[in-house]
């Protein structure tokens, strides 16, 4: 059932999101202040292209106050835009029965959106 929700989710709509974050992931990596954050966007890109049967957790090795500061410069360099984004769409896409497998993944990748950092996709 995974399988054909990730065919569903890239036919409608997976390979544009998860090209947006590879590509704003590109850009954050031009300098080297942005690699972390370029990182980031490049581990929501791989979950935005295939996010059924995986979840996202806490990382086993939390890197404490670092992973803090980190996700607080991610919020305030727009990561809470992108987890509005990705919650407005949930609440649209569970509008319908059919709809809410897809809300249910746009939910999970705006948990990621909000605190990357210290976090793993499993």
């Amino acid at each position: 059932m995974n399988f054909i929700g990730n065919i569903l989710w890239l036919l409608l709509g997976g390979i544009v999101i998860s090209l947006y974050y590879f590509i704003i992931g590109l850009l954050f990596c031009l300098t080297i202040i942005g690699i972390p954050f370029g990182l980031q966007l490049f581990k929501m890109a791989g979950f935005a292209l295939w996010p059924f049967g995986r979840n996202v957790e806490s990382a086993s090795n939390d890197n404490g106050c670092l992973a803090i500061l980190m996700n607080v410069i991610w919020i305030l360099l727009g990561g809470i835009e992108i987890a509005m984004l990705h919650i407005s769409i949930g609440l649209i896409c569970c509008v319908t029965i059919i709809g809410i497998p897809f809300g249910i993944q746009h939910f999970k990748m705006s948990f990621l959106a909000i605190i990357p950092f210290g976090k793993t996709i499993r």
